[in-house]
């Protein structure tokens, strides 16, 4: 379904849903949200961790509800351009991961991978999970799954 630009830049809940516009590229909307995602997580870092935590578990909540009113009004199971979760998928990603350019790179590269290749679970909640939690829960299980491979990393080039 197509939705004019204006009425969801004009929308709060749409705009928050489509990742402030990053939503509309006509190309891989998901891997352009994660790339809008990086400039907030940089401020995340600025962080404690609990803090941290704490407004990624915001933004989850959030996006439940976000990604679900969006989604019934625009009267789409899960509309592409909504990406939200991808960035909260990422946020977590990168909870914990150390600061630096090739840490945000490998973080954004697995996550899109395991958001786009959907292996178990995330395929069984992508399939079986409804609604805001829905959309949003598949990109929480990338997210924690590409963060514990991050760690895994990390301990290995410890």
């Amino acid at each position: 379904m197509k939705v004019p630009y204006r009425v969801i830049l004009s929308n709060p809940i749409y705009c928050l849903a489509f990742g402030f516009g990053s939503g509309f590229s006509p190309k891989a909307p998901g891997t352009f949200g994660t790339l809008t995602a990086i400039p907030f997580y940089l401020i995340l870092t600025n962080f404690p961790a609990w803090i941290y935590a704490f407004l990624v578990g915001v933004a989850f909540f959030v996006g439940v509800w976000v990604c679900g009113k969006t989604s019934r009004c625009l009267g789409v199971k899960d509309h592409s351009g909504i990406v939200w979760d991808e960035f909260v998928g990422y946020w977590i990603t990168m909870f914990l991961a150390p600061v630096g350019w090739i840490w945000m790179l490998l973080g954004f590269c697995l996550f899109r991978m395991l958001d786009i290749l959907k292996p178990w679970p995330i395929k069984y909640i992508d399939k079986n999970v409804k609604g805001g939690l829905g959309i949003m829960l598949d990109d929480v299980l990338a997210g924690i799954m590409a963060a514990l491979f991050i760690q895994a990393a990390v301990i290995l080039t410890g």
